[in-house]
């Protein structure tokens, strides 16, 4: 059985509920996988329930059962693997994929492909009740129109380990942009609260009673209405990019989501002109960091090119 202990060191203006701190804070447990897998935990050693309160100083010992019903189906879809081993394998992945199952989206997705990979590697054949083992672990996503690299587990005690860097924040994502306009600064720092729009569930915004994000940019060079940047979030906010882009006044070219009112007679058919280039990350096992990186994908390349042959031509 998976197993993990915490020693809480958060400050916490309200002191969350043991359930919601694994899945929100550990990130190792979905609200509905503490119960299908039997979670059972102690709080400074004593047994608590899913609603006992935690604090800043408690020592949670917790454990579940690693068995669970899988719900999708494996798939021999083609993949841009970047590393892989037992434990884990960064993909980059391509535009348009979407990383995880949802409703809508029961196949074709990266955890679908991950899934038949670890099956395939094993030499196991799907039937009934598999391990939780047998399905790929999704650490962090990337919207399906974000391309580049993306980082999966394959056992519990990898998406744990995983895990808890994204949640410290000691890991480091490089993705790059091609963006409206040219900012004043040719690098900064954007700080806001984000929370979901209250007119589009779909959509996110700034706003002041939502969660803090922060994300850092550098212009790496412009063309009069466009420029290519870096972009690195230090918080993983749902859409942080996006909407911190347009929230300066600069959104990602081709989003149709934060630049969906600005017509682009250079670029109509832009699709999203994210990608994430690099992520350093340590490994079961190691002690350094290792650093996965992916190229320019072809479409910011034709962009690029594009507009170096404008800026020439004049």
């Amino acid at each position: 059985m998976p197993s993990l202990i915490v020693n809480i060191n958060e400050n916490f203006l309200k002191p969350p509920r043991l359930d919601r701190y694994v899945s929100e804070n550990l990130k190792i447990l979905s609200r509905s996988q503490i119960k299908t897998k039997n979670l059972k935990a102690k709080i400074n050693g004593k047994d608590a329930k899913y609603s006992k309160l935690v604090s800043s100083g408690d020592r949670l010992d917790l454990i579940w059962d690693d068995f669970s019903e899988i719900n999708f189906l494996p798939e021999d879809i083609p993949l841009d693997i970047v590393y892989e081993d037992e434990n884990c394998v960064v993909v980059n992945k391509a535009q348009g994929m979407v990383v995880h199952p949802g409703a809508g989206n029961s196949r074709g997705t990266l955890a679908n492909a991950l899934y038949f990979r670890k099956l395939y590697k094993n030499k196991r054949e799907p039937c009934g009740v598999l391990p939780i083992s047998a399905r790929p672990g999704i650490v962090h996503r990337l919207d399906k129109d974000t391309s580049g690299i993306i980082i999966a587990a394959y056992n519990d005690e990898t998406l744990s380990f995983l895990s808890r860097q994204f949640k410290s924040r000691t890991t480091r994502k490089i993705y790059a942009a091609i963006i409206y306009g040219v900012p004043k600064e040719n690098e900064g720092t954007i700080q806001t609260n984000i929370a979901r729009d209250p007119k589009n569930r779909k959509k996110f915004a700034v706003a002041a009673n939502g969660k803090a994000a922060v994300s850092f940019y550098k212009v790496i060079k412009s063309w009069n209405k466009y420029s290519l940047v870096l972009l690195r979030p230090k918080t993983g906010r749902t859409h942080q990019l996006r909407v911190h882009m347009r929230c300066i006044g600069h959104p990602v070219l081709g989003d149709p989501v934060y630049a969906e009112n600005i017509y682009d007679s250079l670029f109509p058919k832009a699709s999203l002109m994210l990608h994430s280039k690099s992520l350093a990350i340590t490994l079961p096992g190691e002690n350094d960091k290792r650093i996965f990186k992916s190229n320019l994908p072809e479409r910011f390349t034709d962009i690029i090119n594009k507009l170096n042959r404008i800026n020439i031509n004049g």
